[in-house]
């Protein structure tokens, strides 16, 4: 994205814009603030919209005025915050996305816009700057890196947003604000990128080449990329089975971000990155299976919260571990029936080819446990479609056993809207992935699927306080909503940035 995000301080009327976005809460009988100052210099006109009934300040709503000179810019948007005593951030990150993108439709260059909710009790300034700003960069995001041809609506695409201040004791929290946002924004940006490319570019060695650069970018990451010989060595036998019927050879990444003193205990964040799952032996129908390109989304979020954290210089210890492999059913691949050794020497049966992802974070997990001790470990993964039907598509579940990692992540998710719902450890399900030939088998059937794979993922988070989120849900929409367009959502990298400030 190109545009830029900007500040200033004065007044909205005055400002020199294309169109400049002011707001209204729901039954206004009267416009005050900075909307009653822009009302006075168009002689009443927006008065005249609420008079009249046709603007009533529902959420979301908008409506274009045109100014004749009245001010400087030639259109007033004003768009609906809703009931006041309702409003709130994701409120606030809403409509500022649904005027960026009123805004860009009506094929303007340069938006000045108030911030939403900058002027009421609810919310406090610096948090309703930094909704504003960061709901207009979500709402503008698009992926068209593969088109060579653009439609005239895609070729539109705003110059600059500017959030104009009038106090100019505000302006260096707006700024601060700003920058915040933009930070998160690119966190989300790699993500979405990352999930909404295809399977032949976004492979392993592709993902690897991302967590390279972030490297190469900030001075605060370190990163090391291990191939299948080094993997061998580790002893990561359950996700070297995944990935041996793969051309294209595996990588297993591991970023450290240095935000803290080196003694200070990290936050590992570990992603489940197949770059495509055909299910392997077990294969999957044909039907839809394009979607499984989606499947190193829990990777892709790590990459992401890298890449925002290193961006605000969080004061925190951080550890991003990815697990990259495609799952294809070649001569070589793991069959079911096989046992394999994963890292912390537990053998596993194979039960089900198509339960790749819980393999690949075993050793993860495992990695984890050997090689740190953490403040806390939290694993991400596009892991089932038993969580989907428990919990629709816009709820990622979470498993975990320690109340204060819940209920921490729980407050992060719900401070960015991200929501997430805490999911029981059902012990006596465990015997629903007892073996007969092994130490554990790796998928116990299709009732309580995502318990028992979360279960099963315990295994392996020896001595580590450690949760699970089942992304499978909300990491794609079919349609579009305020904040993200139809594709990938970049869901999770809000909520791990918001738990590792307040764990910092």
């Amino acid at each position: 994205m190109n545009m830029k995000l900007l500040s200033s301080q004065g007044s909205i009327q005055e400002f020199d814009a294309d169109l400049v976005i002011v707001n209204l809460f729901e039954n206004t009988e009267k416009p005050g603030g900075a909307t009653g100052a822009v009302d006075r210099a168009l002689g009443g006109a927006i008065s005249d919209l609420i008079s009249v009934g046709d603007f009533t300040g529902k959420r979301l709503s908008t409506a274009v005025l045109y100014t004749r000179g009245a001010i400087k810019a030639p259109r007033v948007l004003i768009v609906g915050l809703g009931d006041k005593d309702k409003f709130d951030l994701q409120t606030a990150r809403e409509v500022a996305a649904t005027a960026a993108v009123r805004a860009r439709d009506l094929d303007v260059r340069r938006v000045a816009s108030i911030v939403h909710g900058g002027g009421t009790g609810n919310l406090d300034y610096a948090d309703a700057a930094q909704a504003t700003a960061e709901g207009t960069l979500l709402g503008l995001y698009r992926f068209d890196a593969n088109k060579r041809e653009k439609s005239e609506d895609e070729r539109r695409e705003l110059e600059s947003v500017t959030l104009v201040e009038f106090e100019g004791s505000r302006m260096a929290t707006l700024g601060k604000a700003i920058a915040r946002a933009q930070a998160i924004a690119r966190g989300v940006f790699l993500t979405r990128d990352l999930v909404n490319q295809p399977a032949n570019i976004a492979s392993p060695e592709y993902l690897a080449s991302v967590a390279t650069h972030l490297a190469e970018k900030y001075d605060s990451v370190s990163i090391s990329v291990y191939g299948r010989e080094e993997m061998e060595q580790m002893g990561m036998g359950a996700f070297l089975s995944v990935a041996q019927g793969s051309y294209d050879p595996p990588r297993f990444v591991v970023m450290e971000y240095h935000g803290a003193p080196e003694g200070e205990a990290p936050v590992v964040v570990a992603g489940k990155g197949i770059t495509f799952d055909t299910g392997g032996i077990s294969i999957k129908p044909s039907q839809e299976m394009w979607r499984m390109k989606t499947d190193m989304g829990g990777a892709a979020v790590v990459l992401g919260v890298v890449e925002a954290a290193a961006g605000l210089a969080l004061p925190v210890n951080l550890v991003g571990l990815v697990g990259a492999t495609y799952n294809m059913p070649d001569g070589k691949a793991y069959r079911p029936s096989d046992v394999v050794r994963a890292m912390n020497g537990k053998t596993i049966e194979v039960i089900s080819t198509d339960a790749e992802g819980r393999m690949v974070l075993a050793d993860l997990l495992s990695y984890a446990s050997k090689n740190y001790e953490p403040k806390a470990v939290v694993d991400l993964a596009t892991l089932t479609g038993g969580c989907v039907v428990a919990l629709g598509k816009e709820i990622a579940g979470l498993f975990t056993e320690k109340d204060d990692l819940a209920g921490g992540l729980e407050q992060a998710a719900r401070a960015v809207s991200e929501p997430v719902w805490r999911m029981p450890m059902y012990d006596e399900y465990k015997e629903l992935i007892k073996s007969d030939f092994a130490d554990v088998k790796n998928s116990g059937g299709r009732w309580a699927s995502a318990i028992t794979a979360a279960l099963f993922l315990r295994e392996f988070a020896e001595g580590i306080p450690w949760a699970h989120l089942d992304i499978a849900g909300p990491v794609w929409r079919d349609s579009s909503a305020p904040l993200m367009p139809k594709g990938a959502t970049g869901f999770g990298v809000r909520l791990l940035v918001n738990f590792l400030e307040n764990n910092s």
